[in-house]
């Protein structure tokens, strides 16, 4: 800030001692001092709040970019998602025969949902015999592994 040297103090120095006197003069100086501080602090502290607001409205635009990244990908997965179930209904065109059906024999005669729902409950239940075979595959091996 203020390029001072020894002589500029020294300087300051006289001629506080001449002005203020021996008495007064570590007085001022311990006041000066302290003046000096609080000044400099103040000037900190102003510098961690802007930097830090800077900081904030960085992290705010970058936030912002990818909500709006986010956002298009939505929109682009829920533009597929209508996609298709435009192209599964020009595929199988809705007739009084297919509402009726209901019995579940052909797939194109259920309609996406209960197709869906279909086949996570195959899933299920596969994976729970899958389950009960690995346990009863343990179990045989516990037998067979145990002293005789």
């Amino acid at each position: 800030m203020f390029d001072m040297g020894f002589l500029e103090l020294m300087l300051i120095g006289v001629v506080g001692l001449l002005v203020l006197g021996p008495e007064r003069l570590p007085k001022a100086a311990r006041t000066l001092g302290l003046w000096i501080g609080k000044i400099k602090r103040t000037v900190s502290g102003m510098q961690r709040e802007i930097s830090s607001q800077l900081e904030a409205e960085e992290l705010r635009q970058k936030l912002d970019e990818q909500q709006k990244k986010l956002d298009e990908g939505v929109k682009q997965v829920k533009r597929g998602v209508e996609s298709i179930a435009e192209e599964d209904s020009v595929k199988r065109p809705s007739t009084s025969a297919d509402d009726n059906a209901g019995d579940g024999e052909t797939p194109s005669a259920n309609p996406p949902e209960k197709r869906l729902d279909d086949a996570l409950a195959r899933a299920r239940t596969g994976a729970e015999g899958d389950d009960r075979q690995r346990s009863a595959d343990a179990s045989t091996a516990d037998k067979d592994s145990a002293p005789r």
